[in-house]
């Protein structure tokens, strides 16, 4: 669904919006969703939270309270006898995920490149490491690469760890370089080098497998292709990760998510001039203000914020989240699982592709599955579960008469497909950890969509807006 960032959650909670601006957001928001599901051909059974920007879609929502076009959706759902669950969550059930470093290759690339509608834009030859002192800076060029359907290495790996996906790219480039050596073998062989192929086809059956080989060589050279393309795209997400320290933060960050024991201060790692840059050291603070369990007494805090300042860090987004946690009272109660990472050691691999790619280093990171809130929540949806966060979601039946709304769901039976969309904006991270939890649940089927897929710049952007006094 494509909407325009005009509605962000910058734009539903700035303090001066007007009633009229809210209910042009509201109303494009609708829209689109209407759109969708008519495309879909499906009459969704509606949930949401009470007293937030989720609940005024659903209630705003032409599906949900009014006389709805029903001959615009085909009889009985062409996907399954079951109609599907829509959920509506808004971002405020949970700020720290898209404010978390992360560790998987599509969402580390949306957070650390420039990467939108998914072409990845960069410039060859720049990393995240400046030039040494007093050299010349090299002359860049723009270079973009598509990650499409049709990139099988992309559509295995995207939501895999970033070490496993280094790996994978030399597994693939030594794969590559054995066909290529096994071809020209052959010609060696057969006396063949420097001949066409129709002097190759016209020989004895003895020259089968070079045949086989030469003509497979399009689809060696498209194989070729991606693997360079994978190779540069991922040096480039290593260069950010290895000059940030991003596997220490993300480590750190979970940790701090699982309540797990942190093996080093806060203080340190914001006071380190090493690591990370000021962006890199407030999403981690917020993410630590955040999952606490009680906020820091005025003494800590003037001291978090004199080390945040004097490392460069812009304040404002903390002044949002101060207001947010004590107006929701949420943020403590919010529970992001016993996930926790274990280190496997270091592994280091060089990829002779015209520049080295070297993990060594970083750690190889493992992260035991957990689900998100968002997750957490469609889980307990889905499944009929009773659960305290879940037990006062409103329920709408757009096929049942205006005003039949209830918090009692009719429907008793687990539901099979389910669509998520999040008002005021998701992330990759979330959609990952829901494409984790489809795949963890057989038969079932959930879509992912929000009202602005932005990456934690972005978002703290936002947030700066917002705390801006």
């Amino acid at each position: 669904i494509n909407i325009p960032c005009s509605h962000s959650k910058y734009s539903i909670n700035r303090a001066d919006i007007q009633d009229t601006d809210m209910e042009a957001i509201m109303d494009t928001i609708v829209d689109s969703l209407f759109c969708f599901f008519v495309t879909l051909g499906a009459v969704p059974i509606i949930r949401c939270p009470r007293g937030n920007a989720a609940e005024m879609v659903a209630v705003v929502s032409s599906l949900s309270n009014c006389n709805s076009p029903m001959e615009l959706f085909p009889g009985p759902d062409t996907h399954s006898f079951q109609r599907p669950l829509f959920v509506l969550a808004d971002r405020n059930v949970d700020m720290a995920t898209p404010l978390h470093h992360t560790w998987t290759y599509q969402a580390l690339i949306h957070d650390v490149l420039d990467f939108h509608l998914n072409r990845v834009m960069m410039e060859e030859g720049a990393g995240a490491e400046p030039p040494p002192t007093g050299a010349r800076p090299k002359k860049k060029s723009r270079k973009t690469y598509d990650l499409t359907s049709a990139d099988k290495f992309w559509q295995k790996h995207k939501g895999s760890p970033f070490p496993e996906v280094a790996e994978s790219v030399q597994e693939e480039l030594d794969t590559y370089r054995a066909q290529e050596d096994e071809v020209k073998r052959l010609k060696s062989i057969m006396g063949l080098e420097g001949e066409d192929e129709g002097a190759i086809s016209m020989l004895s059956d003895n020259t089968a497998k070079l045949t086989s080989a030469v003509s497979s060589l399009p689809e060696l050279l498209e194989k070729k292709r991606l693997i360079d393309l994978h190779t540069n795209v991922a040096t480039a997400v290593l260069d950010h990760i290895k000059s940030r320290k991003l596997d220490v933060y993300f480590e750190y960050e979970e940790k701090l998510m699982s309540k797990s024991t942190l093996d080093k201060s806060l203080l340190d790692i914001i006071s380190d001039p090493d690591a990370g840059t000021p962006e890199d050291k407030m999403r981690l603070f917020l993410i630590f203000y955040i999952t606490a369990q009680q906020v820091p007494s005025e003494s800590d805090l003037e001291q978090y914020k004199k080390a945040l300042t004097d490392v460069g860090c812009d304040l404002s987004p903390l002044n949002y989240i101060k207001q947010w946690k004590a107006f929701t009272k949420m943020a403590a109660t919010t529970n992001y699982g016993n996930s926790g990472v274990k280190p496997m050691g270091l592994f280091s691999r060089v990829m002779n592709t015209g520049s080295q790619f070297v993990m060594e280093g970083v750690k190889n990171l493992v992260v035991k599955q957990h689900n998100l809130p968002v997750t957490r929540i469609l889980d307990n949806l889905m499944e009929m579960k009773s659960h305290p966060e879940t037990d006062d979601y409103r329920y709408f039946d757009p096929k049942m008469l205006r005003g039949s709304e209830s918090s009692i769901p009719r429907n008793k039976n687990p539901f099979q497909e389910a669509i998520v969309f999040v008002v005021g904006g998701g992330n990759y991270i979330e959609y990952q950890n829901l494409v984790d939890y489809a795949k963890s649940k057989q038969g079932k089927k959930v879509v992912y969509g929000c009202s602005e897929l932005f990456n934690a710049a972005q978002f703290i952007k936002q947030l700066s807006q917002l705390g801006q006094k």
